[in-house]
């Protein structure tokens, strides 16, 4: 390399540690990444220093990296899963949008992990006014119990519009239920989303009829 192209780089090289070494002195390392040997410490730190400035919640970097220490994982395995994470969290907010929460971002890059694409996301987000944190819970935790992604996340998608927390919940119970009890994961997510749509169909109904004029 040409003398000055090498000194262009070496001053490259000098102002980007300073800038890290800045950046560092302006958040100081969360104490609890002492557990961490000193070299993966300081490269999770400029993890979560970049997290931070891209405004992505930096607590459950800190959390995988911890996990990662009480596992006993080696120090480059848990940079690797801390960096993978800030990935994530960063490809969940450019899908559900910079107004996403961080409960929002953390169950988004969940569902990601879990083999949900962006689109999936953005739909989601599309269909849906409130937040979407248990939705993509629900998804996340399906997969997880064998059902095939894609069918979970039609079966999330069809019913997150018009569909309470707290019933998605139970979806997710009554699938669980039936597989343990020998359905195949996407037969019982069919069943239970059907009933749930079903039940939703008849409280509409009801509530039409109740709001009838001159209803007895």
């Amino acid at each position: 390399m040409p003398h000055g192209l090498r000194s262009l780089a070496t001053a490259g090289a000098l102002a980007a540690v300073f800038v890290a070494t800045a950046a560092a002195q302006d958040h100081p390392q969360d104490p609890r990444l002492g557990r961490l040997d000193a070299g993966a410490r300081s490269l999770v730190a400029v993890v979560i220093d970049s997290a931070r400035a891209a405004g992505l919640p930096t607590e459950p970097l800190v959390q995988r990296a911890l996990e990662g220490a009480t596992k006993g994982a080696p120090g480059s395995l848990i940079v690797s899963a801390v960096q993978r994470l800030a990935a994530d969290l960063g490809r969940a907010r450019a899908a559900l949008g910079a107004g996403a929460t961080p409960p929002e971002l953390e169950a988004g890059a969940a569902a990601l992990r879990a083999g949900a694409g962006t689109p999936v996301l953005a739909q989601l987000r599309r269909s849906r006014r409130q937040t979407i944190t248990v939705p993509l819970a629900v998804l996340t935790d399906l997969v997880a119990s064998g059902v095939p992604v894609d069918s979970a996340a039609a079966a999330v998608l069809a019913l997150a519009a018009g569909t309470r927390d707290a019933d998605l919940i139970d979806f997710r119970r009554a699938v669980e239920r039936d597989i343990a009890l020998g359905a195949a994961p996407t037969a019982a997510t069919a069943a239970a989303a059907a009933g749930l749509q079903s039940t939703d169909a008849t409280h509409v109904n009801a509530g039409a009829r109740d709001a009838r004029p001159g209803r007895p």
